[in-house]
């Protein structure tokens, strides 16, 4: 499903964000990325829906090199992968399933097909009777729910999660990775970069631990830290 082979990013002010990374993600796996800020993890995800390109190396994303890519190539990679932001990134002036659906407007699916998906996305992650609310009135849990509503509404092989509990409280982090667990076990390759030790350690699933831009541990059944 992913492979990085030989990685590598060098920022113009001198900044090595990633050093020779090697990393294969196979299909349908949920995978942790954790380390301490700095640590490579933004960086790492945003390279594999081309938000970021590496200085070197490969980025492989379903057997497409996303490396190769020509800029107008790149909004057919990001149709195939759903990215869920912790500041959630909602259209302010839209309404819950207009936040959803717009993401199916882009690709100009018809208006049936776009009322579906929207509906049954919304439904999945328990937000349907908020279809008509706008950002502003919802919590924190409730606007991450349609952040992963929007993700997923394409029905993307792949989904990519950036500290997706870091503005939450535990309850509601413990509903939301519950979710993220749920979406996965639907046949979606999930990857979330996250600092939150507790969940990490509660779901015992595969776990990428960079430091200072290098993979220092990979481990099955993992917990945030080797100790």
């Amino acid at each position: 499903m992913i492979e990085l082979k030989h990685v590598s990013k060098l920022y113009t002010n001198g900044v090595e964000a990633l050093l020779d990374i090697n990393l294969h993600i196979g299909k349908e796996e949920f995978v942790f990325i954790v380390g301490p800020s700095g640590a490579g993890k933004t960086t790492l995800m945003k390279m594999l829906y081309r938000e970021e390109v590496p200085s070197s190396g490969q980025v492989i994303v379903d057997r497409v090199n996303v490396t190769e890519l020509t800029p107008d190539q790149v909004p057919y990679l990001r149709r195939n992968i759903g990215v869920v932001f912790q500041d959630y990134k909602l259209l302010p002036r839209r309404t819950v399933y207009e936040n959803v659906a717009f993401a199916l407007q882009v690709t100009g699916a018809a208006r049936s097909q776009i009322r579906r998906h929207t509906m049954q996305a919304l439904e999945l992650v328990g937000m349907l009777k908020r279809a008509s609310s706008f950002p502003e009135e919802l919590s924190g849990g409730e606007k991450q729910r349609v952040c992963i509503a929007r993700a997923i509404v394409n029905n993307p092989p792949l989904l990519l999660a950036d500290e997706p509990t870091g503005n939450l409280d535990p309850q509601t982090t413990f509903e939301i990775m519950e979710l993220l667990d749920k979406i996965n076990r639907r046949s979606t390759t999930l990857i979330t970069a996250t600092h939150n030790k507790n969940i990490v350690d509660m779901m015992k699933r595969r776990v990428v631990q960079l430091e200072a831009g290098r993979v220092i541990r990979d481990q099955q059944l993992g917990t945030y830290s080797s100790s």
